[in-house]
């Protein structure tokens, strides 16, 4: 399944403020908890959240300080007050998110059910479990070194093309 375009323009400033609001965060904590709402179905992609806490930091509504090569986002009192003017946005958007998780958790129940000896299905688990890695060590390696998202990403176009050369 493909997300597409999940969030409308601005959700995720909120979301993110909503989030941090519970517990200071890094950027790699927010991707993480959107991907367990959402059962794993939906992973904002670094390139989306980051600059998102940048904003959110400089138009007031967050601090950070420094913890090795991360940072640790903590929500102003004037963030606060944002969030709690969006409050009824930030539920909505909670309860879409909240939805689609449910709903692919079932998905995947009734595709492990029905499919469980096909060998199809195994291979595409393999296929799934190498995605997540890959994804998670991307992620984990941008959030450790914002400057290598150019290689990141011609490291991921590579190992697509060669994907598609496989005979």
């Amino acid at each position: 399944m493909h997300a597409g375009r999940m969030l409308a323009q601005g959700d995720l400033r909120l979301l993110a403020l909503a989030l941090i609001d519970g517990q200071p965060r890094h950027g790699y904590d927010i991707i993480k908890a959107l991907e367990e709402k959402t059962a794993d179905w939906y992973s904002p992609s670094p390139g989306i959240v980051y600059p998102t806490l940048t904003y959110l930091e400089e138009v007031g509504y967050l601090t950070s300080q420094p913890e090795g090569a991360k940072k640790l986002y903590t929500i102003t009192e004037d963030g606060r007050s944002h969030l709690n003017e969006n409050r009824h946005l930030v539920e909505a958007v909670m309860k879409r998110l909240a939805f689609i998780g449910e709903k692919a958790q079932r998905m995947r129940a009734r595709e492990e059910g029905d499919q469980r000896d096909d060998k199809r299905w195994r291979r595409m688990q393999l296929v799934r479990a190498a995605l997540d890695n890959l994804r998670d060590t991307a992620v984990e390696r941008l959030e450790n070194d914002a400057d290598a998202e150019s290689k990141v990403v011609e490291i991921l176009a590579r190992a697509a093309g060669e994907i598609r050369r496989v005979q």
